[in-house]
């Protein structure tokens, strides 16, 4: 990839020696890391080089020469003015170049700050304009003629205020193992910023879950990128997220997959484990027999603190483990102590965000001492 910005943007890190060098500076780091655990094959996920960012977040800097979008300096000192910008998807870049002058000529820069992006593979796109002043009905009125003029569905943000002109989410295609799932992603939620990666990812976790059967549990499930594939591989499905906004993408994207055996709880995952064990009751839950799921699976995909003493015990308690970790460093912790009842089957590695230091890693791990 080539970029004018390398060295003074803080988005890219690593790029003297292009895509595969910084991948191979992380591929080594990892392998060596985990070496106490496994050494067996590592599944890389590789990214496209270029254009491959789905959705992407720009500060709006204003000087005299007008309006720019602008990104944090890499030293630390301030912020670089961007032109273009060579990892977010075709359909972003294009719009970008368009965006900037018809806000101006809108008369909708005033106390503009910021600009988000959010795409679909197939073009759609959510742009959300972020404002340090209060919106109105002349706003909103200039923002419809954005939207008609470019093809987009535009949001405004303040403090504690978001106007949608039109919708605040697109619709993407997931290609998965010949299969093609569709999902809603809500601006401003999580959603997986690598759309070729993600494909990658899901495929790799599904193929872990071959010849298992019966009923899987899933925590930290967000809108359900991974748990409506994983209903092919089993008889039912119950899936836990504390986020209502994520609980209510899940349901949306399962009827619009015509799936059928999931169940979606707002419960965080303590939650759910003092629900399991009958500690706690909650209303949530209401007639929901957990008891009468034969969960002998789970998979996690927890945020950066991965999970920690209490729930890596609750994980014990499984046949079959899936870990999906955004966090190498806390991964290697928690295996420390899922180490002591199972054992490391798989790992792969996730390059999510090129020329960064950030790298995504699954394991499969089955308990010691079960007979298949």
């Amino acid at each position: 990839m080539q970029c004018k910005y390398f060295g003074l943007c803080g988005s890219c890190r690593d790029y003297e020696e292009g895509y595969e060098g910084q991948l191979n500076h992380k591929i080594s780091a990892v392998k060596e890391m985990f070496k106490p655990f496994y050494r067996g094959g590592l599944f890389v996920a590789k990214s496209p080089e270029e254009y491959y960012r789905s959705r992407a977040e720009f500060k709006i800097y204003h000087d005299d020469e007008g309006m720019s979008y602008a990104m944090s300096r890499l030293d630390r000192q301030g912020a670089v003015k961007i032109e273009r910008c060579s990892i977010v998807s075709p359909h972003i870049a294009n719009v970008m170049e368009k965006l900037l002058p018809q806000i101006t000529d809108l008369g909708m820069a005033h106390k503009l700050f910021g600009i988000d992006f959010l795409t679909s593979d197939d073009g759609e796109i959510v742009i959300s304009m972020l404002y340090h002043r209060v919106l109105n009905e002349e706003w909103k009125a200039k923002a419809f003629k954005l939207e008609k003029s470019l093809g987009v569905h535009v949001i405004g943000r303040s403090r504690k205020q978001k106007i949608v002109v039109s919708q605040d989410y697109v619709t993407e295609k997931l290609q998965i193992s010949g299969r093609e799932y569709r999902y809603v992603y809500i601006e401003n939620s999580f959603t997986q910023p690598n759309l070729r990666v993600n494909e990658q990812m899901i495929e790799w976790s599904l193929s872990q879950l071959d010849n298992i059967g019966g009923d899987l549990l899933e925590l930290y499930c967000g809108a359900g990128n991974f748990t409506i594939p994983f209903a092919t591989k089993f008889e039912r499905v119950l899936a836990t997220e504390i986020s209502k906004a994520s609980i209510h993408a899940a349901k949306q994207n399962m009827a619009l997959n015509g799936v059928e055996n999931i169940e979606f709880v707002r419960l965080s995952a303590e939650e759910f484990t003092q629900a399991l064990d009958g500690v706690r009751e909650f209303h949530r839950l209401e007639g929901l027999k957990v008891s009468e799921y034969h969960l002998k699976t789970l998979f996690v995909d927890p945020p950066r603190a991965g999970l920690g003493g209490e729930p890596c015990a609750f994980a014990s308690r499984f046949d079959h483990l899936l870990y999906i970790s955004c966090n190498p460093e806390t991964l290697l912790r928690d295996l420390e102590i899922l180490s002591r009842t199972h054992t490391v089957d798989a790992m792969a590695a996730f390059d999510q965000f090129p020329y960064t230091p950030h790298l995504e890693m699954g394991v499969k791990l089955t308990k010691k001492g079960l007979t298949h």
